[in-house]
Formats: structure tokens, C-alpha cells, sequence
């Protein structure tokens, strides 16, 4: 039945859930589970590279839909905690290896069995769910929608359920034209998770994400760019270079101002307007002492294009 999509597509599960084992034995019957081949070292699978002033973080399992074991979403969390105190980074770029599918959920193959946890206990109690969802999935996404630098989402391939969200929750988002945005949940009977319910409706609207999850119909790039979730729709086999293009820019601009941007930004749906403009203050005093703040309004009065330090 499920020919060679990735688990996490099959059931179309985003979150760090129960593995195989902790399925309902009719689901256990349905499910073709692939063989899962000896893993590579972290660093591998999750990559950070480094050109000039951009990270390139790419996703390296396309043997499994690129979907995320917990040690490798975990991984990618770092990495992007990482980017706010190394400074070595001005812009960053989140991508997949294939191409075929970006980034296809939570691997479902991998076991989430807490090594440590008392045999006297059942596998599952109450809050054990909670705890997961916070410890694990929720902080990947405080660290991206948190960190610093500017990141663009090149999405090269399928993006279904936390895959999807996690290319939605960057700055900037290009797709290639082979692209489909896949919210499964309804199709399985789940919940919407990975921060979508609290995502989508900031970006689309309430409308439009009731249509995304309640109907579960694959979305296709250039119908994800009418509805506003992605920025810029290219050739399949240009995503890579449109994404170091809008990077190299970002990365040599002023990168304190698109910290504190992003931040306002972040805030503002969720704020009322008096804390708004108070928060509004505070980012633009906190610019002001920048060095790149004076080279601005330097260049102006000069006349000159400005050089930018990113500090």
C-alpha cells in the first residue's frame, strides 16, 4: 500500500508520537514499514554548512521522506539556537537533500521509548503526551521563530504535517514548482499539531486554514503562493540558488535591525496596540546604538551606499 512514501506521510503524523509499536494493531496491519538502515552520526543527517555569512542547514534523510527522528529535530533545534550566540551567521537557510521530498513529518520508525523510565510504570501516562509535544516539537519551533537571523525555508520537495509547518514557520519561503504543502490530519482522524493551529491562522486566515485542515487536500506550490504562505515559486532545480540569492543579501544587510524586526513583527498579532507601541519603542532605542544605525543615516547625508556590519 505504501509503496516508497515515508511513514510519517503514510499516517500523517508531525509530532513526536507514539512509534510502530505503540499503534493500534489495526493500524499495525495496514502500515508497510521500511527496513530502517543503521544511522548515520547526527552532524550527518542534520548538516550545517557554512557559506560566507549564511548556514545552510540541510536535512539529510531522503531515505525516509527527510522526515525528523527526535535526536535529529533536536539536532536542528540547536543548530538554530546556535546561530544566535556564534554571530557567524547573518542569515541562514533551512533545505533538504532529494528531490523529492523536503521534509515529511516525525519518523515514525524510530522508537520514543524513554530509556530510563521505570519498567513498573504503564508506557504511557497521562501528561506524557504534553511533555513530549513541549520538550520536543514546540522548541524547534520557539528556536526558529526566536532566532535572530533572517531564515528561508528552500523547499524542495513535499512538506506534510510538522515538515510542512517547519518551512512555514521561516521568514521567507521559495518553493519549487514540484512542490505540495500536505496537511494530513484530517485524513487520519488527528489533531492538527506542530503549531499549525496557532501558524496558519496568522498567516492565511481563519478561512483558509479551515479549508487547509478540515478537507486535507494536497496544496501545490503556486496555489500556496495565491494563498500567501510562500513567497516565490521557481523551477524546481532553481530553489537552491533562489534561496543563496535572497541569503547573500540578507546576510550583508543590517542584521541587528532584522533581529529586532523580526521580533515586532512576532509580537504584534498577539499584542494590543499600547503594548505594541511600546515595544515598538524599545526596538528602535535598542537600534539606535548600533553601529549600523549610524552607518545608515551616514550614507544618506553622504550620498554613498551604506556598508553594513551587522552590528
Amino acid at each position: 500500500m505504501c509503496g516508497s512514501l515515508p511513514a510519517s506521510l503514510i499516517l500523517g503524523t508531525s509530532c513526536a508520537g507514539p512509534g510502530h509499536k505503540d499503534l493500534p494493531r489495526s493500524a499495525r496491519r495496514r502500515v508497510s514499514w521500511p527496513a530502517v538502515s543503521a544511522e548515520r552520526p547526527l552532524d550527518e543527517q542534520v548538516r550545517l554548512d557554512y557559506r560566507d555569512s549564511v548556514a545552510w542547514i540541510t536535512i539529510d534523510r531522503p531515505e525516509a521522506g527527510n522526515a525528523l527522528t527526535p535526536p535529529c529535530r533536536d539536532r536542528l533545534r540547536d543548530v538554530l539556537n546556535g546561530l544566535n550566540t556564534s554571530h557567524r551567521a547573518r542569515a541562514a537557510v533551512i533545505t533538504a537533500s532529494g528531490d523529492r521530498f523536503f521534509c515529511t513529518g516525525a519518523d515514525l520508525r524510530h522508537s520514543y521509548a524513554d530509556a530510563d523510565r521505570s519498567t513498573e510504570v504503564p508506557e504511557r501516562v497521562a501528561g506524557d503526551v504534553r511533555r513530549m509535544m513541549l520538550d520536543g516539537q514546540h522548541s524547534l519551533f520557539a528556536a526558529l521563530l526566536d532566532c535572530d537571523v533572517p531564515v528561508i525555508a528552500a523547499v524542495n520537495g513535499t512538506a506534510a504535517g510538522m515538515g510542512a509547518h517547519l518551512a512555514l514557520a521561516c521568514d521567507l519561503v521559495i518553493a519549487g514548482d514540484r512542490t505540495k504543502f500536505v496537511e494530513v490530519f484530517a485524513r487520519r482522524g488527528l489533531v492538527p499539531d506542530a503549531l499549525g493551529p496557532w501558524l496558519l491562522p496568522r498567516i492565511i486566515g481563519v478561512r483558509r486554514t479551515m479549508e487547509l485542515f478540515l478537507l486535507g487536500e494536497d496544496l501545490p506550490a503556486e496555489a500556496a503562493h495565491e494563498f500567501g504562505l510562500v513567497n516565490r515559486v521557481v523551477p524546481h532545480d532553481e530553489v537552491q540558488g533562489a534561496a543563496a540569492e535572497w541569503a547573500a543579501r540578507l546576510a550583508t544587510g543590517p542584521s541587528r535591525s532584522f533581529a529586532l524586526t523580526k521580533w515586532l513583527v512576532n509580537r504584534s498579532l498577539d499584542a494590543d496596540r499600547v503594548s505594541m507601541a511600546h515595544d515598538e519603542a524599545v526596538a528602535v532605542e535598542l537600534n539606535a546604538g548600533t553601529e549600523d544605525a549610524a552607518e545608515g543615516v551616514a550614507a544618506f547625508q553622504e550620498r554613498r551606499p551604506p556598508q553594513w556590519k551587522g552590528y
